[in-house]
């Protein structure tokens, strides 16, 4: 909650301190356990909620960037809208303040301007939250892989899952 919360305005930069601060918890102080065989294992389940905590926590470190570089976020067609609604914005700051006597350009150019930032904001940011869920699923997906594929604690995964017999 708190990080939704801090994903808009001057505090959303916060939201990466968040979640690059839990990652470093995450990997300071958490181990998987021994490996086991078999899908319904402690090992599984551990690996599994492992993997997905790390993709939240990479999810909320992202989502500020995500919103602001089109590189990290290339999906085509999903930001083009946002320029457009900017406009209309400004638009209609111009048209709502058409009716006071006396108004001066400034004022009403930077209106224009405030409300098209803030359109253009609301707009990367509903996008994004469209996006994230993919960017938090495929971190875990990448962090579940590695660390399966890592043996633990000097173990070799065999077809049997036996640990490495001294030699």
């Amino acid at each position: 909650m708190l990080t939704a919360a801090l994903a808009q305005g001057s505090w959303q930069w916060f939201s990466t301190y968040i979640g690059v601060t839990l990652l470093a918890l995450i990997f300071s102080f958490y181990r998987l356990p021994t490996w086991i065989p078999g899908l319904g294992s402690t090992y599984m389940r551990n690996l599994a909620a492992y993997s997905l905590v790390v993709g939240l926590c990479v999810a909320i470190t992202l989502a500020p960037a995500l919103q602001r570089w089109a590189w990290l976020f290339p999906m085509p067609g999903t930001r083009s809208g946002c320029p457009d609604i900017g406009r209309y914005e400004a638009i209609r700051a111009e048209a709502a303040l058409a009716n006071l006597a006396g108004r001066e350009s400034a004022a009403v150019a930077h209106a224009q301007e405030v409300q098209a930032h803030v359109a253009v904001a609301d707009c990367l940011s509903a996008t994004t939250t469209l996006w994230l869920p993919v960017y938090g699923a495929g971190a875990a997906v990448l962090v579940g892989l590695g660390a399966w594929s890592r043996p633990s604690s000097g173990e070799e995964r065999s077809g049997r899952g036996q640990p490495k017999s001294p030699s």
